[in-house]
């Protein structure tokens, strides 16, 4: 996923930053993943998957555009909360655009009203994208666009779908057009910032999120260990899953490991696929009660760690 390009940029190179800002699943993480091509950031039904800044880069001719895709916004409650949504609020500052990814069929919710009225403190130029276009009609897109556009100074306003591609061309080309000179900041070829040790312990996370419910998700961190390229090509990786209760411990194990097993086994198959080799994983459940009180996790995240 990150090999160096043997290609220059042109004479005549573009390069902006772009955050996709938005309340809990709004959809960021999918749009990204349909823009660069591939999985970069993990996708799950539950909300606040994203836990830091995840960069996806789509290089187009002479433009290089690097979304970056923050933690929803929302009301934060513990330190990791208040954490992301920093996190969040800091990309959205340092970008060139700030695109704003809206849930269209749930309208104007109390976590868009706080999204708006954080948008209005920052000057970079802002875009509106009404995410999920095929689940509802066009007369009440038009609403929300309205009602919208008179709340918020937006450069423009795009409807697409990013589940069925409907729409990102067109979100690409005017960003494309738009971002300011400059040399690239990657290799031609690479799609996101991630090392492929911490993009495999994505993607065990996403499994856990899927398999594992209630709010066990949330006092779960995975830790890729060890990773090796082995002589044959074959990647061995060793990864620890830290929960902070020894019954939660007992439910990620499963039954006889069957959780576990399957949890490894459909990590292993995505990994597969993604890096285009062979994936020995090896998962380990570990209780560290206090993970997410140790500034060392956060720092592993992208994250600030405030007392």
């Amino acid at each position: 996923m990150n090999n160096p390009s043997s290609h220059s940029p042109p004479d005549n190179s573009k390069c902006g930053f772009i955050a996709l800002v938005g309340a809990p699943n709004a959809g960021k993480s999918t749009l990204l993943n349909a823009m660069v091509g591939t999985k970069v950031s993990i996708v799950t039904h539950k909300a606040q998957t994203t836990r830091a800044q995840i960069r996806g880069v789509v290089t187009r001719d002479n433009a290089q555009m690097v979304f970056i895709d923050t933690p929803g916004i929302f009301a934060p409650k513990r330190r990791l909360d208040r954490a992301m949504v920093k996190s969040a609020w800091t990309g959205a500052g340092d970008a060139d655009f700030i695109a704003l990814i809206v849930d269209a069929p749930k309208g104007v919710t109390s976590e868009l009203d706080r999204l708006l009225t954080g948008l209005a403190k920052i000057n970079s130029p802002k875009i509106l994208v009404l995410n999920k276009i095929d689940k509802m009609p066009h007369e009440k897109l038009l609403q929300i666009s309205a009602e919208l556009n008179e709340r918020g100074d937006f450069s423009n306003t795009f409807m697409i779908s990013a589940l069925k591609g409907h729409g990102i061309d067109d979100f690409l080309g005017w960003i494309g057009k738009r971002i300011p000179l400059g040399p690239w900041h990657f290799p031609e070829d690479q799609l996101t910032d991630l090392t492929l040790a911490l993009t495999a312990a994505e993607v065990t996370r996403e499994k856990l999120f899927v398999r594992v419910h209630e709010e066990i998700p949330y006092n779960i961190t995975v830790e890729t260990e060890r990773f090796k390229v082995q002589k044959n090509g074959d990647y061995k990786i060793d990864q620890v899953i830290y929960v902070t209760r020894d019954s939660h411990k007992m439910i990620v194990l499963g039954k006889k490991g069957q959780s576990i097993k399957a949890i490894g086994s459909d990590a292993r198959k995505e990994m597969s696929e993604m890096f285009d080799t062979k994936v020995h994983l090896f998962l380990f459940v570990k209780v560290r009660e206090n993970w997410a009180d140790d500034p060392g996790r956060y720092r592993e995240m992208g994250l600030e760690f405030h007392d």
